[in-house]
């Protein structure tokens, strides 16, 4: 694990990262609409996904140890979903003037670095994140379109080192969902961890 990580993973425990959920939607509920830049400068709404099998959307951002550790991760899931009609979305949230590495030019350079193969929306106002109740980068969302109903919300897994991961929430409910079985998703809600997202003042 490298420095910065074990420095942001310390931090965490000091402040209780396993936080209490905001307001945003619950299992089973339809998940907010929205309309963002993306980094080609075009508009991605939602509503354009209504086809697809599976919808995830994920709350992350550039500067974020966490985010960067989970990054590679959320790639392969995508490459590995995206045969099955499984769409994944990144929302950046954060402030760049609170952390200029969030600016949107800088998600731009990131997401041609890493060879984004999904969207990276720059969620400017942060109304967005609010509508949802996201507090953490990375947090993810899985919606089931054609309605965009919310079947499970949290943690992508819960270690930041590949090799360490017991539990596979989100993957665990992308697999009953797309299996037609979305009733057995028997963990819906996880706790979040990472960096707090970075707040207008």
């Amino acid at each position: 694990m490298n420095t910065a990580l074990q420095r942001s993973l310390l931090a965490v425990m000091l402040t209780g990262v396993l936080r209490t959920f905001a307001a945003g939607p619950e299992p089973g509920a339809v998940a907010p609409a929205f309309s963002l830049k993306n980094v080609d400068e075009k508009t991605v709404s939602l509503t354009d996904l209504a086809e697809a099998k599976a919808v995830v959307v994920v709350f992350t951002c550039n500067h974020c140890p966490f985010s960067q550790a989970y990054e590679p991760r959320l790639i392969q899931l995508q490459q590995d979903y995206a045969d099955k009609g499984v769409k994944f979305i990144l929302i950046n949230p954060n402030d760049p003037k609170k952390q200029p590495e969030d600016s949107f030019e800088k998600m731009q350079k990131r997401a041609t670095d890493k060879k984004y193969p999904f969207p990276y929306l720059y969620d400017s106002t942060q109304q967005i994140a609010k509508a949802y109740g996201a507090n953490r980068t990375p947090e993810a969302y899985l919606l089931f379109p054609p309605e965009m109903t919310v079947q499970y919300r949290g943690r992508i897994d819960d270690n930041t080192e590949p090799g360490q991961v017991k539990k596979r929430d989100l993957k665990d409910a992308l697999d009953l969902l797309l299996a037609g079985s979305p009733d057995q998703i028997t963990t819906r809600v996880t706790k979040a961890f990472g960096c707090t997202i970075k707040w207008k003042e």
